[in-house]
């Protein structure tokens, strides 16, 4: 029924209805409040019948639960809904005001949920079985939920399968969190409605207001995100699963300046409720799926809070898209970054808060969205997660935290240009303490993340460029990728080596980088076998001072608690890989080229990039590899840091 014929129906109805019809005959009796106290029931139950009443439980100091049973004349309907409020298909949304003067919620707004299908009556009913189980922490239901004050049905309602069911729940606002973050002005909406002051933002380990734009988003996400994994875990703790967790399911109180989780129409119980098929195996695994599904739902919240272009329904869906694929999550950024860097309405604020506290935010976004569910963080893991943490609070990091940190570094420096020398230093020394602390060090883990496509981001070789020099043709190396892809025999893989250039025009190629635009590709095939790497010798006393200065340099400081060695080992594992069959070299261009100009640019090819992916067979061994990263090592002892690509770099 649209709104404006729901505003006629009660301009021509003598008693204030404002709904369908039939739920004016309750008003054949003399008006009162019906007030009982819910049974909980199993959910096959409660869909055929509606609530009994029942004496509360009062075990285990549990307070009562009321579930209250109104009559229509007890509300004022209000001629238009908030499109914050979002109902569905099958339900119409009032908002309305109780004018019982005996009500205890006198003088409040409140909302009139109308579900008339089947399937909506059955989520009703459920929100008031849950309001039952709820009500031995009623108050951390209260703050984190919305309300459930109770229902509106026809005394012979089992009869009346087509009369709808009416919900009367709290009211929150007229917006939910999805309509907050599309308002133009959403932040200092947002803070004025929290009321964000130094007290509040002590809630999140931090200590002062206001600020640039980037550290106060990451101030609000990390309030709200804190909230609805606390109200999540409520549930969690009690056996049930919200499994509805969306942006607009999820609402923001301006009084008790809450995040609310909805109703809790459609959660799930942990166990099943079939005897005969019930046993604790089966239950503990429901409860890990269930649990598993919340989380991959506040992860997609937290990727749409942070990342703006994800409120766009088709980004979303190619975001969604890459990881039903069975795409690793911890290389999202990888994913996301040319089209960010291109097309951002937000200046990247996104970006850079995920990049923050060495990529945590990537981290913590990776284990919520897991691409094996139990390997999802928990919701109070997730609450101890640097990300959601302030810098007032003190957080000792997981050793894979550490290792993604020390990646994460080596990422963003090598995405600038290298100018100084400290500067490789300094990344050379990131890539060593990632080969320290390689997670996989046996082969058979090298053989199952080893095939793929790899981006090269930086070699600790010599770097030749096109500033100092004049080579003609002037040729601009693009990304340089290698590729492994299994072959029929397992320790066997094939190595494919992909350069992109681009010829630009002699005259004036420092401001006109267009040109013809090539690729390189050289082939071949390589086994792979378990290998060591010698860091240091202990024959001579000079070799005993040196590696002990080593030792101290590489494990001091923070880096030093993830591993519990008090110096370096002698040899670090590694695979070997050893190259088995000639190399094939093809070159193609989008123009024709003479022999001497692909002469000339196949030398200057060969200048600019690290010889090691011109010439596969001087990659010697592997020495880190995780889901994102690898390490190779070429025969002159120069490392190659690679980052995992995707099949595809458009969202």
């Amino acid at each position: 029924m649209p709104l404006a014929a729901a505003a006629a129906a009660v301009a021509a109805c003598p008693s204030p209805i404002g709904l369908i019809r039939p739920l004016c005959r309750i008003e054949a009796h003399p008006r009162r409040r019906r007030r009982f106290r819910l049974e909980a029931s199993s959910s096959a139950s409660a869909s055929a019948s509606a609530p009994a009443p029942a004496a509360a439980d009062e075990g285990g100091g549990a307070g009562p639960c009321p579930v209250v049973r109104f009559d229509m004349a007890d509300f004022t309907v209000a001629d238009r809904v908030n499109v914050g409020l979002h109902g569905r298909s099958d339900e119409m949304i009032f908002e309305a005001t109780v004018c019982d003067p005996s009500s205890e919620l006198y003088g409040s707004t409140v909302v009139l949920r109308q579900l008339k299908s089947l399937q909506a009556k059955r989520r009703g009913r459920r929100a008031l079985e849950v309001l039952k189980k709820l009500a031995r922490r009623q108050m951390m239901y209260h703050s984190y939920a919305l309300q459930v004050h109770g229902y509106i049905a026809p005394c012979n309602a089992v009869e009346e399968e087509d009369v709808p069911l009416v919900l009367v729940h709290g009211y929150h606002g007229s917006h939910s969190l999805r309509h907050w973050l599309q308002l133009s002005d959403w932040l200092p909406t947002l803070e004025a409605t929290l009321a964000l002051d130094e007290e509040q933002v002590r809630r999140v380990g931090d200590d002062s207001v206001g600020g640039p734009a980037v550290t106060r988003q990451l101030r609000l996400i990390r309030i709200l995100m804190r909230d609805l994994l606390i109200g999540v875990n409520y549930l969690h703790s009690h056996g049930l699963a919200h499994t509805e967790l969306r942006l607009e399911n999820v609402h923001v109180s301006p009084i008790d300046k809450h995040v609310k989780v909805g109703i809790l129409g459609n959660a799930a119980d942990f166990h099943d409720n079939d005897p005969s098929s019930s046993t604790a195996a089966s239950n503990n695994d429901r409860r890990k799926m269930m649990i598993a599904f919340d989380m991959r739902c506040v992860g997609f919240i937290m990727a749409k809070m942070v990342l703006r272009e994800l409120m766009d329904s088709s980004t979303f869906f190619k975001f969604k898209s890459f990881l039903t694929k069975g795409n690793d999550p911890s290389c999202l950024r990888e994913f996301l970054l040319p089209t960010f860097c291109q097309n951002s309405t937000s200046g990247n604020i996104g970006l850079q808060m995920l990049d923050r506290q060495w990529g945590a935010g990537w981290n913590l976004l990776a284990l919520l969205l897991a691409t094996k569910p139990e390997k999802r963080i928990s919701c109070v893991d997730a609450l101890r997660h640097p990300f959601l943490c302030g810098p007032k609070w003190r957080i000792n990091p997981s050793a894979n935290l550490i290792r993604w940190s020390l990646g994460s570094t080596a990422v963003r420096m090598a995405e600038d240009y290298i100018y100084g020398h400290h500067q490789r230093r300094r990344l050379a020394y990131f890539v060593e303490l990632m080969e320290v602390l390689n997670p996989n060090l046996r082969t058979q883990n090298w053989l199952h993340l080893l095939p793929g496509r790899w981006r090269l981001l930086y070699c600790t070789g010599r770097h030749i460029g096109l500033t100092l020099r004049q080579p003609s043709p002037r040729v601009l190396i693009s990304d340089v990728y290698l590729t492994v892809s299994s072959e029929s025999v397992d320790p066997v893989f094939s190595l494919t080596s992909d350069t992109g250039f681009r010829i630009m025009p002699e005259s004036n190629w420092p401001h006109d980088k267009s040109g013809t635009e090539g690729v390189l590709s050289v082939t071949t095939s390589a086994g792979i076998a378990a290998g060591r790497i010698y860091i240091k010798e202990q024959d001579s006393e000079e070799s005993r001072v040196t590696s002990s200065r080593s030792s101290r340099r590489y494990l001091h400081g923070k880096w030093g608690k993830v591993s519990q060695m008090k110096e370096l080992p002698s040899s670090l594992p590694t695979v070997s890989i050893a190259a088995m069959d000639e190399i094939d070299v093809s070159m193609s261009c989008d123009s024709s080229l003479n022999v001497n100009s692909a002469q000339n640019v196949l030398q200057e090819i060969r200048t600019q990039t690290p010889p090691e992916m011109f010439d596969l067979s001087k990659i010697v061994c592997g020495t880190y590899i995780d889901a994102r990263l690898m390490i190779l090592r070429g025969v002159n002892g120069s490392a190659l840091l690679f980052t995992r690509a995707n099949p595809t770099s458009d969202p």
